[in-house]
């Protein structure tokens, strides 16, 4: 069993930034390829970002974040990194992590961009 917690949810500014960290607990997730999804109010939760388990650490990322987002890991703290940078009022949604692939997901973090 995996357990993950997602911080670093807010209130910000269009063309502001946030990061979001996601802990696991209960297990390693070094081994898995890790991701972030979204869901907005009236929307299908959406895929936002992967990362890969490899020392390669290769990455993927939805159309709509490309060049705004970055995901990150750091395995030795068991911890799943998402930096959102040029936020756009689209951009406001709850945040979830999740084991790619698997039924563990964090409870989210709010986020909403606003001015």
């Amino acid at each position: 069993q995996v357990q993950l917690v997602e911080s670093g949810g807010g209130l910000v500014q269009p063309g502001g930034s946030l990061s979001l960290s996601c802990a696991a607990s209960g297990r390693s997730v070094s081994f898995a390829a890790m991701g972030w999804y979204r869901q907005a109010p009236g929307k299908q939760r959406e895929l936002v970002a992967t990362i890969s388990s490899s020392s390669g650490a290769s990455t993927n990322y939805a159309d709509s974040v490309k060049g705004r987002f970055t995901i990150s890991r750091d395995n030795a703290k068991n911890m799943v990194y998402l930096q959102m940078n040029s936020l756009k009022p689209e951009d406001t949604a709850v945040y979830y992590c999740n084991v790619y692939g698997t039924m563990y997901w964090g409870q989210g973090t709010q986020v909403t961009v606003s001015s």
